[in-house]
């Protein structure tokens, strides 16, 4: 396949991206770098008190892959923006000019091979960084910046989304590359990130850092990991950091003979290490317990010697688009995630920690309300999610925004209709000050009939009322994986004035 499409495109010497699936209908790459001032607004009136600039980020092709075929995960981050400002939003996006974007553009073809597998590049990309900075958007210290697993943050500014360049925090930092899931503390002002496979591929090496108010790295912590895997995120509370290690593994064998950059082994536990937040290697505790896999975490919490995390689990089956590592069919049975809790007794004698589903909706990328990251107990959560009443609506299933609430064990959720899914849900307060769970949860809608996208601005409080109002835009924002809203204040003073209740 990929000979016989790399030889059409020498023919024609023209940009032809491949007829695969994640390249049709809603998922074709846009390449589209837009400004849109004053979006029109096709239901209730956008919140005055809502003023600040709402971030996003996710993959968008620049040019066809290298062999023909490819992953949703990959591709070049293309940062989106909507600018609120007392009633009106004004809508950015732009392309991360990375190190690999930039040598793509030169050349006017697409240079890299598989997902992370540097031994199927074109050999003209030897020496260059692939990463793409299409991952995550954090706003910290006065400075935005663009994440992927493994390349070092991109800094934009803030408000035009130009590229300033690569950031690795004045050298301090010595990891190879930088999670695309840190969680920022709007308490301490700190963020608290890591990296795995911390000094290059197939490595066991984790690598904790704490990043002060100052944007200086204040504190770290390197340990082992069980294994060369993924650790996509992790979670935070007010006195502990928890790493699940998910047996999705990765072989430099097989990469260097064309193999993909992780496999699935059903066969091997999960392993949870738990580390004190300013602590110190010889305290890493681990934790032991079923295979089981999730990509994303809500929140941790603490109470008393119990370390608690909360995430979409599945039970024995990892991301789809990663094959088992022996060549079995994968068995989509097991890959249904649900949010269930975790709790590790630190004062106990056992590497055994105890498992309880919350909820019995299947659900995904979960958050929690910003200011409550770090916080020793939270109690609201929210995630995209499968509709019981309609059950397979929208995208991958994942067709509503739900509402979790931990103290009554209620849900509640907003489906935006037929032919619509959603993406992750951001949460937005109010004002600095308010109760946790008092503001807004921002959310891109695709509307795949029509083939373009909206904003959809929701009560938090509210859910299932339906939209405060509804943000039209003329054109597809292709899905999105991460980002954050950053209130007005924050941008002008580059810190967050949070005192949390509780």
């Amino acid at each position: 396949m990929s000979t016989v499409y790399l030889e059409e495109l020498s023919a024609v010497g023209a940009v032809r991206f491949p007829d695969i699936p994640i390249y049709q209908g809603f998922g074709a790459p846009s390449r589209l770098e837009a400004d849109l001032r004053d979006c029109e607004v096709t239901y209730g009136a956008v919140p005055k008190d809502l003023n600040g600039i709402l971030y996003r980020c996710g993959p968008d092709r620049q040019y066809p892959p290298l062999l023909g075929d490819d992953i949703f995960i990959d591709g070049e981050g293309m940062v989106v923006m909507f600018k609120f400002e007392n009633g009106h939003v004004d809508y950015k996006s732009r392309y991360v000019r990375t190190e690999r974007f930039k040598l793509q553009e030169k050349h006017r073809r697409g240079l890299f091979g598989r997902y992370r597998n540097r031994y199927t590049h074109d050999p003209v990309v030897k020496g260059c960084n692939p990463g793409t900075a299409n991952t995550n958007v954090v706003w910290h210290a006065g400075r935005l910046l663009a994440l992927k697993e493994d390349d070092m943050p991109y800094e934009l500014n803030p408000y035009t989304l130009e590229t300033v360049g690569r950031y690795d925090y004045n050298g301090s930092v010595k990891s190879v590359w930088m999670s695309a899931h840190p969680h920022l503390d709007q308490t301490t002002n700190e963020l608290l990130t890591f990296a795995y496979q911390a000094k290059g591929d197939g490595t066991t090496d984790v690598a904790y850092f704490v990043i002060g108010p100052d944007g200086k790295l204040k504190h770290e912590v390197w340990f082992n990991a069980p294994w060369p895997g993924m650790v996509h995120d992790f979670a935070i509370s007010d006195q502990y950091v928890i790493f699940p290690f998910f047996p999705l593994l990765t072989d430099v064998e097989k990469m260097k003979k064309g193999g993909p950059f992780y496999t699935w082994h059903r066969d091997k536990e999960t392993v949870v290490a738990v580390v004190p937040r300013y602590g110190t290697s010889d305290q890493v505790r681990f934790f032991r317990g079923p295979t089981s896999f999730a990509g994303h975490m809500m929140n941790g919490s603490t109470n008393g010697s119990k370390v608690s995390l909360d995430v979409c689990l599945s039970q024995g089956s990892s991301f789809f688009f990663f094959p088992n590592h022996d060549g079995t069919p994968p068995d989509p049975s097991t890959a249904l995630p649900h949010l269930t809790r975790l709790t590790f007794d630190l004062a106990g004698n056992t590497e055994d920690y105890k498992t309880e589903q919350l909820y019995d909706w299947m659900c995904e990328m979960p958050r929690a309300d910003d200011r409550y990251y770090g916080n020793g107990t939270y109690r609201k959560g929210y995630v995209i999610c499968r509709d019981p009443n309609t059950p397979g609506a929208g995208n991958i299933g994942f067709g509503a925004v739900g509402e979790f609430d931990h103290k009554t064990g209620s849900a509640t959720l907003w489906n935006p209709g037929p032919d619509s899914g959603v993406q992750e849900p951001l949460f937005a307060p109010r004002k600095p000050n308010s109760p946790e769970g008092d503001g807004y949860l921002l959310a891109l809608v695709n509307r795949m009939a029509e083939n373009r996208s909206d904003l959809a601005i929701l009560d938090a409080q509210n859910l299932d009322a339906g939209p405060v109002a509804i943000v039209k835009l003329p054109h597809r924002v292709r899905m999105t994986f991460h980002g954050m809203w950053v209130s007005q204040e924050a941008l002008e003073s580059g810190r967050y004035s949070v005192a949390r209740a509780g």
